[in-house]
């Protein structure tokens, strides 16, 4: 019996691993919106994070452009890309707040594209300049209780080529999150699949006015 146990452990640690998210295979891409003022409410302030400092005047900021499968996510793929050069994820902190952000999104995202991380950097910029974010959102100074809906009509109402099955509306612990729109590989709008298919279950959520 001894050894019948230690012939189990072995076969058991010579199961080969997993394999590994392969660059490139993916069926679309997520272009994740975050509000800054939530990120900051719930995250940033502790961390003395720079882009929650009031000067900066910060609504959207781009979270990422993600890779799909139809259900689930690759992530952390190998690539023979090289990594991203520091002047690049610098060039990317206007729109996503960091530097920092910028590297994480590369090496958990990016590196799923298939792309190198210039090319990558530039198309996510592309996806977020091709999305009008509704100047509405912008003005509010109070905080205010909204249903989820409401940010998606606002986003379909900026932006007309949408549908209501290519937007969710993210939330955590009660806070309006992000505007997640799902676009194909040329960056067309498309219908969310799986997971990027779930929006908040709230009926109304509290949306921090923008700082």
């Amino acid at each position: 019996m001894r050894r019948l146990g230690l012939a189990l452990i072995v076969l058991a640690l010579a199961r080969p691993a997993p394999a590994a998210d392969r660059a490139g295979d993916f069926a679309y891409y997520v272009l994740a919106l975050s509000w800054n003022a939530a990120w900051c409410a719930a995250e940033g302030d502790a961390r003395a994070a720079p882009q929650c400092e009031a000067r900066h005047d910060t609504g959207f900021v781009l979270h990422g452009l993600w890779p799909q499968h139809l259900h689930g996510w690759p992530e952390y793929c190998a690539t023979a890309e090289r990594a991203p050069r520091r002047a690049e994820t610098a060039a990317m902190a206007d729109i996503m707040g960091s530097a920092g952000l910028a590297r994480h999104l590369w090496n958990k995202h990016g590196s799923c594209s298939g792309l190198g991380p210039a090319g990558y950097f530039a198309l996510a910029r592309r996806a977020w300049e091709a999305v009008e974010r509704p100047a509405l959102l912008r003005r509010t100074t109070e905080p205010l209780r909204l249903a989820p809906e409401i940010i998606e009509a606002a986003f379909l109402e900026a932006n007309p080529g949408l549908s209501p099955e290519a937007v969710t509306v993210t939330c955590r612990d009660g806070l309006f999150r992000e505007v997640r729109i799902c676009l194909d590989r040329d960056l067309a709008p498309r219908p969310c699949t799986g997971p990027a298919a779930r929006a908040c279950p709230l009926r109304e959520v509290l949306f921090a006015p923008m700082r």
